[in-house]
């Protein structure tokens, strides 16, 4: 009986395949290096970045000096960190409001409109044309509200999260040759022939950011491969000239099944924001672990979007500059998914025929670093070959190297096993005293199921 219970407890050690451990959680999103930290009250001096923190049911406010003759965009980035509790209505509501409290405009909501934690942005503006409000120079007040549900019983806390606050300047218009190109009347909405095409079949590496700030430049059209973990946003910049179109696609690879065969609603998402950090547009998908497909395609940028845009996603499309695709895939999700960005960026017949593609217009200004060395380290290099797993005949991102730690404790067990395996093979030749109790040749610990 000793050996059969030894036997059977040295199976069950070898046999029992080891839980896979939680995967670890995404960094947060990283704030601007060179923010600078404000309160409620306090007064945004100028054009830059600022970080605060709000707090559902909260209300905060910042003053800011306007001119007579500039347009400006005053930006909010909510950013509650990775596995974070969230609601699909939580959020801000952003305003601009006078001295005398009178509204600039309508409110913009940034809501979450899910439950998995990620970052979400937009902004209000202040534009200078005849016939609107608050044209005149003074003292205006830029207003965050944190918004959100406590689920009807009031057992939800309230949240307090990252607020990143951008403050814009936008020259305006000029006349002659530093005019803007004027709006293309139309233009297409299927990608250019050829679009996604990978003669290598591997695209190049990427390593998206956190967020706006560590943004992964992504330099002309092409193919990158990134992977993403559960609950995880990253972050990737375009340059967009004037007139042209931004088509942007997202193939999500083969991935581990949710339990039970389920699909997660909106698990996968793909976004862009303009350079004023303004929602353009996204794209959502079901994630069932089978490949999946997701594409954007813009209106040309053009500085008369603004006041000529038919729809939002049109009138987001007004700057010349860098804007910002965002890939999300949902905190529920039981593995990484690779995910392969295709990109065009066609121009409009209209702008070429001007030969104006790159015109310096003036609301390309603030935002002139927006191209980027395509062959830049976090932009490019090759991906390793790999196994499919996207739609479209894309490629797996290749596998990260084991954890040092993971790869030791799984030597270990193996050397384990292989000690206990020996020895079976001489227990019948160990001497035991037959006067031990029945109760002491128990063996002593624990077998965690499972372990």
């Amino acid at each position: 009986m000793r050996r059969v219970a030894i036997a059977a407890l040295v199976l069950g050690l070898l046999g029992t395949p080891a839980l896979p451990a939680a995967p670890p959680l995404p960094s947060g999103y990283r704030n601007a290096p060179d923010a600078r930290p404000v309160r409620t009250g306090s007064v945004l001096p100028g054009p830059g970045t600022y970080t605060d923190s709000i707090a559902r049911g909260e209300t905060r406010s910042y003053r800011v000096r306007l001119d007579g003759s500039s347009n400006v965009f005053l930006s909010a980035v909510l950013a509650p960190a990775p596995g974070t509790a969230v609601d699909v209505v939580d959020g801000v509501s952003l305003s601009l409001r006078s001295a005398s409290g009178l509204p600039c405009g309508i409110r913009t909501d940034v809501r979450l409109y899910g439950d998995t934690a990620r970052p979400v942005a937009d902004y209000v503006s202040r534009r200078v044309e005849p016939g609107r409000d608050c044209q005149e120079p003074g003292e205006y007040d830029f207003v965050v509200e944190g918004v959100g549900r406590d689920g009807g019983d009031g057992r939800r806390e309230a949240w307090r999260w990252n607020l990143e606050l951008g403050y814009v300047v936008e020259p305006a218009p000029g006349s002659g040759d530093d005019a803007p190109p004027p709006a293309p009347t139309a233009w297409s909405t299927e990608p250019p022939p050829g679009f996604g095409d990978d003669a290598s079949g591997r695209g190049r590496a990427a390593r998206g950011g956190t967020g706006f700030n560590d943004a992964a430049p992504l330099a002309g059209a092409g193919t990158w491969r990134d992977e993403l973990r559960p609950g995880e946003s990253r972050f990737y910049r375009v340059p967009v000239a004037w007139g042209q179109q931004l088509f942007a696609r997202a193939r999500f690879g083969n991935a581990t099944a949710p339990p039970g065969r389920s699909a997660l609603p909106d698990g996968l998402r793909l976004a862009l924001y303009n350079p004023a950090r303004g929602a353009v547009d996204e794209r959502k998908g079901l994630y069932t672990g089978d490949p999946v497909t997701l594409l954007l395609a813009t209106a040309p940028a053009a500085y008369a979007n603004r006041t000529e845009g038919a729809t939002d996603a049109v009138s987001a499309m007004r700057f010349a500059g860098s804007y910002y695709l965002q890939v999300s895939l949902d905190r529920r999700a039981p593995a990484a998914v690779p995910v392969a960005l295709d990109l065009a960026l066609p121009s409009s017949s209209a702008t070429a025929a001007r030969g104006q593609e790159d015109a310096p217009g003036p609301a390309s200004r603030p935002w002139s670093d927006a191209a980027s060395d395509p062959e830049s380290d976090a932009a490019s290099g090759r991906a390793s070959r790999g196994t499919s797993g996207f739609p479209s005949g894309g490629s797996a991102a290749p596998a990260p190297d084991p954890d040092p730690i993971l790869r030791a404790v799984g030597i270990a067990g193996i050397s384990t096993g292989t000690a206990l395996v020996a020895s079976l093979a001489v227990w019948p030749l160990l001497p035991f005293r037959q006067g031990r109790s029945r109760a002491r040749n128990r063996p002593r610990g624990r077998h965690a199921r499972g372990a």
